[in-house]
């Protein structure tokens, strides 16, 4: 097998993570559908809109495409993205807000791009960015609901292990432009809405709480998800629910005649990318699955079994490989550490391996970090597992089961010297796993 894998496990792996961001960057992705769909200009205007945590590169794409293609035609709009993730454009205004957890500014900027919306008229197009984060940034509330309310429910959702189909359910139900309203709004202007995918699945509905796109949920599911996590949320945000007036616009309902979606960049697409970087420097890839879901260290698990079963019995596939896999795990926090689910994970395959691979680990070495670089709530991509973690970490007396219990993986593989800094990556297409077997 090529040396180099062997030899420097963490600059393959941080490699092929590479190959992964760079294969959904917009400047790369988004202008082939762009020439599609953009062939010829409005009649009227051409707005702008959306937001995400790609949202700032999406409209940097979209005005030099523009700028070149139509350099006689205005173009202007308005895009959030999160705090950190703007683009230099000079047609289309950038605001960063708060992410995951909403703030004022989000919600005043999602107010400014409801009423430009609400200005189109037929002879106009509405091009709408939407990516992964604008279920939080595009943050709108009802208007029975305060922004404090909805800042509160978020948090208890993202502690609570709930899936992101089950909390953009409930998201779309507590907004004035999520889950279809922002189409409803543009109507009758076309809508040409441009998504790059960070849920598994890659369904419409749920990236960034579907914005554009017809929403198949309704207020009663979004009540039953919060009594299945037993979340305790504000009396207006239930009393909103139960009331369940205005429903989102549903399949079949005909202002969406004028709407188009492109998917432009997904998990998959990522993954195949790491796959031929991995083909390139001579190590065969196997890809698990680009939409896997489930507690992250229920997730370690299964991966860890996998891997046994390679470096034991060569089966399903033979070593030298390098294992990858997609999708958005879910962390239940009960401690009071820091980490996000990429280094939880981590952490408990780490653990897995001492258990049932204790012999083989110097054959072993992973990689999992969040395509737009930040982990969660960290600062952090994400981390690394090496063949000496285990002994460093005795040496050093780190318990990590306890880290773990505290969901404390982040300060772990701190200590370590293990965690693995991208900054924003200005794109997202959810979380990148690598297990390295040489």
């Amino acid at each position: 097998m090529p040396d180099s894998a062997a030899q420097n496990p963490s600059e393959f792996l941080k490699a092929i993570f590479d190959s992964a961001v760079t294969a959904a960057d917009p400047k790369t992705c988004l202008p082939p559908h762009l020439k599609k769909a953009l062939t010829k200009p409005a009649k009227g205007r051409t707005v702008v809109l959306g937001g995400g945590k790609a949202g700032g590169s999406m409209a940097k794409a979209v005005e030099d495409f523009w700028l070149e293609n139509h350099p006689t035609r205005s173009l202007e709009g308005l895009v959030v993205t999160r705090y950190g993730h703007a683009a230099n454009c000079d047609h289309i205004e950038i605001v960063e807000a708060g992410h995951p957890i909403p703030d004022a500014t989000g919600s005043q900027a999602a107010q400014r791009i409801l009423s430009l919306a609400k200005g189109l008229n037929s002879d106009d197009i509405a091009v709408c960015l939407i990516s992964g984060g604008s279920s939080a940034l595009l943050s709108l509330p009802a208007s029975s609901i305060r922004l404090r309310d909805k800042r509160v429910l978020t948090e208890k959702l993202l502690k609570s292990g709930a899936t992101i189909q089950e909390m953009n359910c409930i998201r779309k139900h507590l907004s004035s432009i999520k889950g279809g309203r922002l189409a409803q709004a543009a109507s009758p202007a076309q809508v040409l809405t441009f998504c790059i995918s960070d849920v598994p699945g890659d369904d419409l509905d749920v990236i960034g709480s579907g914005p554009t796109v017809a929403d198949p949920t309704f207020y009663n599911d979004a009540i039953r998800i919060l009594e299945k996590y037993k979340i305790n949320k504000p009396s207006t945000i239930m009393e909103h629910l139960k009331q369940g007036k205005d429903e989102t616009p549903k399949p079949g309902d005909i202002l969406f005649d004028s709407c188009q979606t492109s998917l432009i960049a997904t998990p998959q697409l990522a993954l195949e990318a790491a796959a031929r970087s991995a083909t390139a420097k001579g190590i065969t890839p196997m890809i698990l699955g680009d939409a896997i879901e489930g507690e992250a260290r229920e997730v370690a698990l299964v991966h860890a079994g996998i891997v046994n079963q390679i470096v034991r019995h060569n089966q399903p596939i033979q070593t030298p490989v390098v294992l990858l896999s997609g999708g958005e795990t879910t962390v239940t926090v009960r401690g009071s550490g820091r980490g996000g689910r990429n280094s939880e994970f981590l952490l408990a395959l780490a653990i897995n391996f001492g258990q049932r691979s204790s012999q083989y680990l110097h054959r072993i070495a992973a990689i999992s970090g969040d395509t737009d670089g930040l982990d969660g709530t960290e600062d952090n991509a994400g981390a690394l597992y090496l063949p000496d973690t285990l002994h460093r970490a005795g040496v050093k007396g780190i318990n990590l089961r306890q880290a773990l219990e505290n969901n404390d993986a982040y300060n772990v593989f701190k200590e370590l010297g293990d965690l693995f800094f991208t900054g924003p990556t200005l794109t997202n297409v959810n979380d990148f796993r690598a297990i390295l077997i040489t």
